[in-house]
């Protein structure tokens, strides 16, 4: 608890930074340094609302009611935030994530939205590869557009260990709806899995 608030004052130290940049004046390096200064001010929030996520855990609220104020489900609450233990070997799951399985999935699913099928499936495995070609993402993508609207953008990415995948989930915005985007990978890197689901349901 004695974190927070030297937590909250770097926190408004980089919001200061980011109000800074954003009223600068016009220059060749302004939108460069706006957007470095926002994305220090996500990275600090993020590890803010971490720290307040655990220390409501250590005293003894749910998963549930921590889903309940951040606007989402419990599962999803804990997937962000959780630490579970692998139970074959004791060790935190955690410790198994990807590097970059992130940026990975923001690409695949950048891919999809751009309309560019064969970048989309470039790093399937042989499983993935033989069962969804180019056609199916084309048909799926069609569907999809066919429910919620055109494509507008896409949130922040959420990364989390499922035994031996890493995870990404990322919630997409349509101009309808919403839905949710998840991308699998194993552990060489590939990718196992894509979804394109609505929020909170399980592929």
């Amino acid at each position: 608890m004695g974190h927070m608030p030297e937590m909250s004052g770097t926190l408004a130290d980089a919001a200061e930074r980011l109000a800074a940049s954003a009223s600068a004046s016009a220059s060749a390096s302004a939108p460069m340094d706006a957007v470095a200064a926002a994305a220090e001010v996500t990275r600090r929030a993020d590890d803010l609302l971490r720290r307040a996520v655990e220390t409501a855990r250590a005293a003894g609220r749910t998963w549930q009611e921590i889903g309940d104020v951040l606007g989402t489900t419990r599962q999803a609450a804990f997937q962000r935030f959780g630490r579970p233990a692998d139970p074959r070997t004791g060790a935190p799951m955690a410790a198994n994530v990807l590097p970059e399985a992130a940026r990975r999935a923001v690409a695949v699913l950048a891919d999809l939205a751009a309309g560019d099928w064969e970048a989309a499936r470039r790093d399937f495995d042989d499983t993935m590869r033989d069962a969804i070609g180019t056609d199916r993402l084309a048909s799926v993508w069609a569907q999809v557009i066919g429910t919620v609207g055109a494509y507008e953008r896409m949130g922040a990415p959420v990364v989390h260990q499922a035994g031996d995948h890493t995870v990404v989930d990322v919630v997409l915005f349509f101009e309808a709806g919403e839905m949710t985007g998840k991308v699998a990978y194993s552990r060489d890197a590939k990718v196992a899995g894509l979804y394109i689901t609505p929020p909170g349901k399980a592929p």
